[in-house]
């Protein structure tokens, strides 16, 4: 019998207990890391998830739902523009004369031909009556007067393009003709807005959806003037921005104070939970 000693001391013995001492090494129970080793990072909870939402911030434009740029309607030559760069005016206000001299004349003969025209077709009843006109004289009278009608409703309607009266209350941007000046068809004279269609125009995240609508409470801060403002949404686009995932909204000022133009640009804040 060969003694305990160098049974021990032989390889496959020595291999043995490495392999013992391994297993032994992965049954020792858990230990936590220490503190200054490295920390595991816990997925975000939605609380948290919110409270981050809350504190984000879009961007605002300040734009007008009334801006327009007024053109003339036909070619000729101004005699007055009474409103120069930020003068107010009420809706029905003038806003540019033209020299009309020719238009009024036009609408004089257009009235002296439809005069004419009835008279001859009353003429030519009369003669039907008699017996010494025929239906188809009657019919072309008839039509010769109904279209001396239809000519001076156009020159009338001509006319009325001599005077640009303001469609709504508001005031002037920038003027684009002068008095005196002769303009063509089409060319642009003025330039308007409203202030009080003033509206903040933003493009906020697109899973906002699931809880922005119409009668949102936010908070305006305007870089130019320094202030704050309170508005609610009032518009919400029907479609997202599939490029940027974005929505665009309008929102409505709760007031809308004299320094407030458009163009101007801030940040938004929104109320409620995300």
């Amino acid at each position: 019998m060969r003694p305990i000693s160098r049974l021990v001391c032989s390889p496959l013995a020595v291999l043995l207990a490495a392999a013992i001492a391994s297993a032994g090494a992965l049954a020792q129970p858990y230990r936590p890391v220490p503190a200054d080793g490295p920390v595991a990072v816990a997925p975000a909870t939605p609380a948290a998830s919110a409270a981050n939402a809350t504190a984000a911030e879009v961007r605002v434009l300040v734009v007008a739902e009334q801006e327009a740029t007024i053109s003339s309607q036909f070619a000729g030559r101004l005699i007055a523009v009474p409103r120069q760069v930020g003068d107010s005016f009420n809706a029905g206000d003038l806003l540019a004369s033209f020299d009309c001299d020719e238009r009024r004349s036009a609408v004089k003969g257009a009235q002296a031909e439809l005069l004419s025209a009835r008279e001859t077709h009353l003429a030519k009843v009369k003669l039907q009556s008699l017996g010494a006109a025929s239906e188809i004289d009657v019919t072309v009278a008839a039509a010769t007067a109904e279209k001396a009608r239809a000519q001076l409703e156009l020159v009338q309607a001509q006319e009325k393009y001599c005077t640009v009266r303001a469609p709504y209350a508001g005031k002037v941007v920038r003027v684009r003709a002068k008095a005196f000046e002769s303009v063509q068809l089409g060319q642009p004279l003025l330039e308007i807005v409203s202030p009080a269609s003033l509206r903040a125009q933003m493009y906020v995240p697109s899973n906002w959806i699931r809880w922005l609508k119409v009668g949102t409470p936010f908070s305006v801060a305007i870089e130019e003037t320094g202030e704050g403002y309170r508005g609610r949404v009032e518009k919400i686009s029907s479609r997202v921005d599939g490029a940027s995932q974005t929505l665009e909204i309008l929102g409505r000022f709760d007031r809308v104070p004299p320094r407030l133009l458009p163009g101007m640009i801030g940040k938004a804040t929104f109320d409620g939970p995300r």
